[in-house]
């Protein structure tokens, strides 16, 4: 089983919400100590960055948006929870794809794809 368990896909219609988790498979896994990304994977495109947030280590956190999402999507975390929230708002069919979580000490290393921990992803279809 992958590291990361993504949850709370499904089938919306154009306006809808979701809200999609991220945690360790293993409930032990300390995703509080992590930068977590959310990435999006279009059918038949590359996989690309949504949304990032950094871990709580300097005692603020310091989030990312795509120009794509801003706006629309909130990124949260609940390290008493050792989860990882992907709030969607608005959703457009442009949103419909495979939505991957990653983790890693570094925010920069989240954000250029190359984490260390991911998740086997969650399906996000918008339609009518």
């Amino acid at each position: 089983q992958a590291p990361l368990v993504e949850s709370g896909g499904g089938l919306v219609q154009p306006g809808g919400s979701l809200r999609l988790s991220c945690a360790g498979s293993d409930s032990g896994f300390p995703l509080g100590r992590y930068a977590v990304g959310w990435f999006h994977q279009a059918p038949g495109k590359e996989r690309a960055g949504v949304s990032f947030i950094d871990n709580s280590a300097w005692g603020t956190v310091t989030t990312f948006y795509s120009d794509s999402v801003k706006g629309r999507f909130t990124i949260s975390r609940d390290d008493a929870k050792k989860t990882v929230y992907l709030q969607m708002n608005e959703l457009e069919p442009e949103d419909t794809g495979v939505y991957y979580c990653a983790a890693d000490l570094r925010v920069s290393t989240v954000r250029a794809g190359r984490a260390v921990y991911w998740g086997q992803g969650t399906q996000v279809t918008v339609s009518s």
